[in-house]
């Protein structure tokens, strides 16, 4: 080979490398610019007290031997108590808007699902959505001395589903209502995420081996999860608002945070229990109480249609649809979801 062909060479390489790291630095500049100018928009939540608000705490040690994290806020006297279920890779602090709306007239316990937020993490075949039913069933034996409605939002309405489907007979006695948001009754695997077709099933085939790969090298990932990246604040802003314009940049940050503090190989561990998901057969145990069904239609990680496969199955549920909203949205549409709630426990029978 020539001199002037190995530099000719270098030199093509040279070039190549320096248009991809321009390329890179070009996407990075851009990512941050778009972070940038979202962060300058006015922020109404800017003054927010995210995570400061504050109940009575508890320990709750179940049956499997786990701790679990639990807060009780709101008048002990109140007739109702209302239980705050909380969503995948989420912890107790997602409710802020709903707890500090209703913590003034009832009594509200709030707890954190194994391996989230302050419960302890517990081992991978521990990690089952039917495992936190049975959490629940404990929760509300230790917890609600009288009777109760519970509040599930994603994740946490698949454990309330779980809940009817081993314990049926709580509900109608104890349990007097139920709000279930922006979650699913089953078929979970077969989400597009609003992905073309062929390019959801390629997604959906190698998720599983991704994940458990992700898992086994969860200690290393976690390490390199660091505080408020431009990245997660916009995945977190997509997935879980919509990309909504009219999001507070500090509820995406505060959103954020909680998926961030969820170690990956929890979001590993549970991510089987949530695909294989199935309790559509229990609905019906839900009937004889007062149901509310909320999601919101840009909702990719629970669609719409699976709120209306439930309410099909509740013929007496309250099923709302709420435009220009998505999958979190207790934290984005708070107002919405809070007159749901009152509407639901003012149907209560004490």
């Amino acid at each position: 080979m020539t001199t002037t062909t190995t530099r000719r060479r270098v030199g093509i390489a040279g070039a190549l490398v320096g248009a991809a790291s321009a390329g890179v630095a070009a996407a990075a500049l851009a990512k941050r610019y778009a972070v940038g100018r979202i962060r300058l928009r006015p922020d109404h939540e800017a003054s927010e007290p995210f995570g400061e608000l504050r109940g009575r705490e508890r320990t709750l040690v179940t049956s499997d031997g786990y701790a679990l994290h639990v807060e009780i806020d709101g008048p002990e006297d109140a007739p109702l108590t209302v239980v705050l279920c909380h969503g995948y890779c989420l912890s107790l602090e997602s409710w802020h808007y709903q707890r500090k709306d209703l913590r003034e007239n009832y009594r509200i316990v709030l707890w954190d699902q194994r391996s989230h937020g302050r419960s302890q993490r517990a081992g991978a075949d521990d990690c089952t959505i039917d495992r936190l039913g049975d959490d629940l069933a404990e929760v509300i034996e230790k917890f609600v001395p009288g009777p109760c409605a519970l509040v599930g939002h994603s994740m946490g309405g698949m454990t309330i589903m779980a809940l009817a489907d081993r314990r049926p007979e709580l509900f109608g006695d104890k349990i007097r209502a139920a709000a279930l948001i922006a979650t699913s009754a089953g078929k979970l695997a077969e989400l597009t995420l609003g992905l073309p077709a062929m390019l959801s099933k390629v997604v959906h085939k190698v998720a599983p081996g991704t994940v458990s790969l992700l898992g086994k090298r969860g200690t290393w990932i976690d390490r390199t999860r660091h505080a408020g990246s431009d990245i997660a604040f916009l995945i977190t802003r997509l997935i879980g608002f919509g990309d909504s314009k009219n999001v507070s940049p500090t509820v995406v940050d505060f959103a954020e945070s909680m998926i961030r503090a969820t170690p990956t190989e929890v979001v590993a561990n549970f991510y089987p229990a949530l695909m294989n998901h199935d309790k559509l057969a229990a609905l019906h145990v839900l009937d004889p109480v007062p149901t509310a069904i909320v999601v919101g239609d840009r909702d990719w990680l629970t669609p719409p249609d699976h709120s209306k496969a439930i309410a099909a199955a509740l013929p007496k549920a309250q099923l709302t649809e709420v435009p220009e909203t998505s999958h979190l949205i207790q934290m984005e549409r708070p107002g919405i979801v809070n007159d749901t709630l009152r509407d639901l426990l003012k149907r209560v029978e004490i």
